[in-house]
């Protein structure tokens, strides 16, 4: 699984570069607007101990963001999936504050927080955190009447209860879900350093961008591609894991 990912990846970064090439022929480019493969292999030499340092300062965020919404999400989606007036008024507060675009509540969090670390970790967990929520509240809202039923009759259903057994017949979907929002975890790392950090290569990126550096972009989307690769990766694989966990050998579910 991991080979594979990183050799789609990488097809895809080289496609991306020949795109590159062919505009800077059929246009008549010069090297500094798009760099030719031998200035990208020298910046890459100049830059690259450096930017992978940035790369995994980013991704450190970024799991630990990850990490964040999760378990926020999920203690959120267990209240609102209740019916009463409390699980109402966090669907609400989830679906309107899911209108509000995170670049522009970003510069009022480095604001009261500062270009450190926290404000890193606090847009990394909410660019992820509301896809997850609404994921979350659709699946811990809905009954599974067959089993629900067995237990409510007899006395024994507790919420607890009823959040496991959701939980675990949804377990595929709420997999995909948390794998699939491990890509925003990265993208608002690099949109918080971007916009006021002074670490990770979203920080880098801006730099290069402010100095008109095509060749350092793509050297940093380079990094940006593999973590991410890495990181869905091992999520997946940490998915399959939890599913084989989950089914008895006989074929049968716990």
């Amino acid at each position: 699984m991991l080979p594979k990912r990183i050799y789609q990846f990488v097809i895809i970064y080289l496609a991306a570069l020949g795109g590159l090439q062919a505009i800077k022929l059929v246009f008549a480019l010069s090297d500094y607007v798009i760099p030719s493969p031998a200035d990208l292999w020298q910046t890459a030499e100049a830059v690259f101990s450096r930017y992978l340092g940035d790369a995994l300062n980013t991704l450190a965020v970024a799991i630990v963001g990850h990490l964040l919404a999760i378990v926020l999400a999920t203690v959120v989606a267990i209240i609102g999936r209740l019916t009463n007036w409390a699980g109402a008024l966090i669907k609400v507060a989830a679906y309107n504050l899911q209108a509000y675009p995170i670049v522009a509540v970003a510069p009022i969090i480095f604001i009261l927080l500062g270009d450190g670390l926290a404000s890193r970790l606090l847009i990394a967990a909410m660019i992820c955190y509301f896809p997850l929520l609404l994921s979350f509240i659709g699946i811990f809202a809905e009954p599974v009447v067959d089993i629900e039923h067995f237990y409510t009759m007899t006395g024994r259903m507790r919420w607890q209860l009823e959040v496991k057994i959701r939980a675990f017949e949804n377990n595929a979907k709420l997999i995909t879900v948390t794998a699939g929002s491990a890509t925003l975890a990265m993208v608002g790392t690099i949109v918080a350093e971007f916009f006021g950090a002074n670490a990770g290569i979203g920080y880098s990126l801006r730099i290069a961008l402010y100095q008109s550096d095509l060749a350092k972009v793509l050297v940093a989307l380079f990094l940006i591609g593999i973590f991410t690769s890495l990181y869905l990766a091992l999520l997946e694989r940490i998915g399959v894991w939890l599913q084989h966990k989950l089914v008895l050998p006989t074929g049968g579910t716990l």
